[in-house]
């Protein structure tokens, strides 16, 4: 059920937790994946196997879709999926900076109905499940209202701000960053930002419990084309994140 899984992805996430903050600012053993993946730390694959063991011995029916664990398509037949990244935002980490973030979602046809995003070294951690609020550490958090996309303050990276995605016009905004993009939207969620983009193909991990508490703060959460996100796909990746409320997200797609 929804509401158990969102207690054990809140308990596993404070965990995983745990375990990332015993090797950030450690000088960590890193290593490049490669073909444009970036880096792996041994935190990313410690909290990996401490996540496995523990979801799916809770959970044994579920599928598991990992950044950090060879894919596989027994998944696609499973009726409930957990989609996570053991820690989102690897280079902040590596870095010794405090946006890195671990995202665990549960993903039920298609639809993500679970989702916990844990902030360890900011103490943060923000959940949401189908149909119910968004909160962070317990309190519930809504997107913003702003309706104005001009003057408005996106996260983005510079990358889409180019002209060549913006037929209608580059917006004149304000654009901010983190690395992580669970964060982002986290960040969208709870109204510190006006809302977050990316237009390139983004992975399933990345976004699946981000996209659930934005959707639950009141935000509209679609990819770049307007269409709603699937997950547990067989590829993993999704059409780029559009998130901001329904406003916004109008003006937006209004110019792209």
């Amino acid at each position: 059920m929804p509401g158990r899984d969102l207690a054990l992805l809140a308990d596993a996430a404070r965990a995983a937790g745990d375990i990332a903050m015993r090797f950030w600012r450690q000088n960590p053993l890193v290593w490049d994946k490669g073909g444009d993946h970036g880096p792996v730390t041994e935190a990313d694959l410690a909290v990996n196997d401490m996540l496995k063991s523990t979801l799916l011995v809770a959970r044994p029916d579920y599928g598991w879709l990992s950044e950090e664990t060879p894919d596989s398509a027994d998944r696609l037949s499973a009726e409930r999926v957990f989609i996570l990244d053991p820690i989102d935002g690897t280079r902040a980490f590596v870095a010794g900076e405090d946006n890195f973030a671990v995202s665990l979602a549960v993903a039920e046809a298609g639809r993500v109905v679970a989702g916990a995003v844990m902030m360890p070294a900011k103490n943060r951690l923000y959940t949401g499940e189908i149909g119910g609020p968004a909160r962070c550490n317990g309190v519930e958090i809504r997107a913003g209202v702003r309706a104005d996309l001009v003057g408005s303050n996106l996260l983005a990276t510079k990358a889409n701000m180019e002209p060549s995605h913006w037929p209608g016009g580059v917006p004149d905004l304000k654009r901010s960053f983190r690395t992580s993009l669970a964060y982002r939207l986290c960040l969208a969620a709870e109204g510190r930002y006006d809302g977050m983009i990316t237009f390139r193909d983004t992975w399933e991990w990345d976004i699946a419990a981000g996209s659930l508490i934005c959707d639950c703060a009141g935000a509209r959460v679609t990819d770049r084309t307007g269409a709603a996100l699937r997950f547990n796909a067989p590829g993993a990746m999704t059409a780029g994140v559009i998130a901001t409320n329904p406003t916004l997200h109008s003006a937006i797609m209004a110019r792209l």
